[in-house]
């Protein structure tokens, strides 16, 4: 029978590095004092041992509740603004569960701004960050820090892999993006398709169009990709992205991101209302409005009911290191046409 592997502890940090229980002490809690040289010892300490923090005999020690964060970002992004309310409701559910939910807005599209944000988290009121990734260097390090603080972070919507995020929470962006190009190939005659992103700085969308484009050139030779040309999830600016794309000649458009207002003003002052075959995003009120009349096809859609659910779930189990390491499932992509559009 295997030896069930001990968990590495404080000591094996310190014994590892050849610093102090002090000394892993200061780092873990982000305090002043340490060398930087001395923190890269016991970083590397850290990854060598995959050393956890006991966050539960902490919670327990401390007595309080278990505290998570939400970074989100900021701005018109119907999504994330959905997200942003299904917290406020999931917090008013969880009353009496011993969880406190807080909500941070942090800049759209903003990596230094995000970075900052984890690097302000205080151990000793989060336990666990639940967090919007941007593709970027400093998110990552900022990660990495708050990882070490015995901060665990959960990545949300876009994932950053290759950090030191503990999980991630969304759907398989390659296969949304498979899918919306099964749709435009089976919908559209050959010719160009317009593809549209928030931010290509984003994994969910980089992945979203890494999906599409194998679909597309192995399945539908006939298409052409143009673009993609990136909309911010800013209405004004999806709006010129969009009638940029259209002054070419298109047989539909996948816009990966969000911006839909604006989507929907170009298609009608191009009058290609109906004419372009479009696959969007996010079941929200401007792509309910777009599907009742006919300017979208499909919405590819994720439930932030049941991601805001699911990243609570992780981040009770990382916190009380109960099923921790057991990965969870993706959320489920949903298909609405016009003919399935549900009740608002």
């Amino acid at each position: 029978m295997d030896e069930v592997k001990r968990r590495a502890t404080v000591h094996d940090v310190a014994r590892e590095a050849g610093v102090s229980l002090a000394t892993v002490d200061r780092v873990l809690n982000g305090r002043p004092g340490v060398r930087t040289e001395t923190a890269d010892k016991v970083a590397e300490a850290i990854k060598a041992l995959d050393f956890r923090r006991d966050l539960s005999a902490s919670l327990l020690a401390r007595a309080r509740d278990l505290g998570v964060t939400f970074l989100i970002p900021d701005g018109r992004n119907e999504f994330m603004l959905g997200l942003v309310d299904a917290i406020a409701r999931r917090a008013r559910t969880t009353k009496g569960e011993r969880i406190s939910i807080t909500t941070r807005l942090v800049h759209a599209f903003d990596a230094t701004a995000l970075a900052s944000a984890l690097s302000g988290l205080d151990p000793k009121s989060c336990d666990c960050a639940v967090v919007v990734a941007t593709e970027d260097d400093k998110v990552r390090r900022a990660i990495d820090q708050a990882s070490r603080r015995g901060i665990a972070v959960v990545t949300l919507v876009s994932d950053l892999p290759g950090s030191a995020r503990r999980h991630f929470v969304g759907i398989d962006n390659v296969a949304a993006g498979r899918t919306a190009a099964s749709l435009i190939g089976r919908f559209c005659p050959a010719g160009g398709i317009g593809l549209i992103a928030g931010s290509l700085s984003l994994a969910d969308h980089h992945q979203r169009r890494e999906g599409f484009e194998a679909v597309l050139g192995a399945e539908f030779p006939g298409h052409r990709i143009v673009g993609p040309l990136e909309g911010f999830d800013d209405d004004a600016k999806t709006e010129a992205a969009a009638i940029e794309l259209l002054k070419q000649p298109l047989s539909g458009i996948y816009n990966m991101g969000g911006g839909y207002a604006g989507l929907l003003r170009a298609l009608e002052r191009t009058g290609k209302t109906g004419k372009v075959r479009v696959v969007a995003h996010e079941l929200t009120e401007a792509t309910r409005a777009g599907l009742a009349s006919g300017a979208i096809d499909v919405v590819i859609d994720q439930n932030p009911d049941g991601e805001i659910a699911a990243a609570l779930a992780v981040a009770r189990a990382l916190a009380l290191g109960q099923d921790a390491e057991r990965r969870p499932a993706p959320i489920e992509i949903g298909l609405y046409l016009r003919d399935n559009l549900p009740r608002g």
